[in-house]
């Protein structure tokens, strides 16, 4: 039986979204029915398609309670919004469905599992928060919640760990039949922790280990984790609240964290072996993965930082996209993301250059766009004499632009979109070193309305940032100070 909020939730979401026009959204990166949505929930292939579901507030095009939203796809590009999933309408979850992910039992049902919410004000006025995990089960539309909620609280955690950060539980089957979840945690020393359950049915659940700790290394609290097997290695993400940058490979504030090891699956045990942020721009959050049907790796996250919410007005209708989906792949140790192989099938209209020599600031006939996927290979002119710096510009008009550039004595690639049109003081440039010999870089852009992913050196590192750029603004210009030898080929993306 459906609750009269989640009933409410979706007489809403179906009466407003009429109020948002198509061109009005992103083309081919999910963006909420209505309102606000972040992180990826429930990614999964269940009854021959894929299912997305994402942390939801209908009502207001900022962050409250949370719902669970939910959308399907066959070809993880065109979504088809269903009716929200999940309403905070029980008493242990009354202040929020929080992140969580998704399994088939075999029976056929789909299991969801996420974290309940509770917030209780103190005699003295203080907010304490109480964070359970909980599960529903459901047909692919309608789902209801388990009468044995929440399945781990309090007393299902390691001492001194906190009852206000326990969330985002991954679940997964074992090849032994057994359910696992990996669920983030606080320890007592306010640092971050993976903690591991296990369960024979997916319901009844008990604590069996710390998977991975972060003893302070990796910003303060981890959320959202992520694990998987790869290419041989074990793969666990992570989305770390309060960074302190490392160089160029972590920035601060809410940063993601791929750590690669090896996993044993007999006795549970992961062992780190190397580290690197998962996305090396602006805009990425709390990746989830799903296994498709082919065997592919597929991860998603949400295209947004907790840092840059302000990038966009709170008037508008929706806020928050998802990033492109991305097939993953293990190499010497490092994560390689690269756009999904559908997306090829989007192409048309190709626009081809070879062997362009840009010393200036140069547009070629037949490039611009704001739906495009835009491969470009950059070298020097003179392999005597590396030029000083090469820049791409897009989303651009008179007045607005945002930039990527190259500097190669450095090896340093920026993201820059501070005369994108934002009127706020929010973060508009990162900076990433990259892999580069004597100035050759390869660069894969995919543009989608309101934002750009650069793919680095066939998927080595990406870089993530959303733009809400005026869209008749499409000019796409090159620059270098120095002499580059440039090939492109251009699509757009229908």
């Amino acid at each position: 039986m459906i609750s009269r909020i989640l009933r409410e939730a979706r007489n809403y979401e179906e009466i407003f979204e009429k109020n948002i026009k198509e061109e009005k959204r992103p083309d081919f990166h999910l963006s909420p029915r209505v309102g606000w949505m972040n992180d990826p929930n429930g990614f999964s292939f269940y009854d021959g398609k894929y299912h997305l579901f994402y942390q939801y507030h209908p009502y207001d095009s900022h962050w409250g309670p949370m719902h669970w939203g939910h959308a399907v796809s066959s070809d993880l590009l065109h979504w088809q919004y269903l009716p929200a999933a999940m309403a905070p309408d029980e008493a242990y979850d009354k202040d929020g469905c929080f992140s969580g992910s998704a399994i088939t039992l075999p029976d056929g049902k789909q299991l969801l599992m996420y974290t309940g919410v509770v917030r209780e004000t103190g005699e003295e006025g203080s907010v304490h928060e109480t964070q359970t995990q909980c599960i529903a089960v459901g047909d692919g539309v309608n789902y209801e919640k388990y009468a044995g909620n929440p399945v781990l609280t309090e007393a299902d955690l390691p001492k001194g760990s906190s009852r206000e950060d326990f969330r985002d539980p991954r679940v997964w089957k074992g090849s032994d039949g057994s359910y696992y979840a990996i669920i983030g945690s606080r320890p007592a020393d306010g640092s971050g922790q993976i903690l591991l359950y296990t369960s024979e049915d997916g319901f009844q659940w008990k604590f069996k280990k710390v998977f991975a700790a972060n003893n302070n290394r990796f910003g303060k609290m981890w959320e959202c984790p992520d694990f998987f097997e790869l290419d041989g290695k074990g793969v666990l993400l992570t989305s770390p609240q309060d960074m302190l940058p490392q160089g160029y490979e972590y920035h601060n504030g809410n940063g993601t964290l791929c750590m690669i090891g090896e996993y044993d699956e007999i006795e549970d045990d992961f062992t780190e072996e190397h580290n690197q942020s998962i996305d090396y721009g602006i805009d990425f959050y709390a990746p989830q993965t799903v296994l498709s049907p082919d065997g592919r790796r597929i991860m998603i996250g949400w295209m947004q930082n907790w840092d840059t919410c302000a990038i966009r007005a709170l008037e508008e209708p929706w806020f928050g996209q998802m990033s492109l989906p991305r097939e993953l792949s293990v190499k010497n140790g490092r994560l390689y993301q690269k756009p999904v192989r559908e997306l090829e099938d989007m192409r048309t209209g190709k626009v081809e250059y070879k062997d362009v020599t840009v010393t200036d600031t140069i547009n070629l006939e037949g490039i611009k766009g704001r739906k495009v996927d835009m491969e470009l290979e950059i070298r020097p002119e003179n392999k005597q004499e590396l030029y000083h710096k090469f820049a791409v510009r897009f989303a651009q008009n008179a007045q607005y632009q945002t930039s990527l550039s190259f500097r190669p004595y450095e090896n340093i690639l920026k993201i820059d979109r501070k005369f994108s049109g934002s009127r706020r003081a929010i973060i508009h440039q990162r900076r990433s070193k990259v892999n580069s010999e004597n100035g050759h870089l390869k660069l894969r852009m995919i543009l989608d309305r309101f934002s750009v992913e650069i793919f680095v050196n066939d998927g080595e590192q990406v870089l993530t940032a959303t733009m809400y750029t005026e869209q008749e603004a499409d000019g796409i210009s090159f620059f270098a100070d120095g002499a580059v030898k440039m090939d492109i080929v251009k699509y757009e993306l229908v």
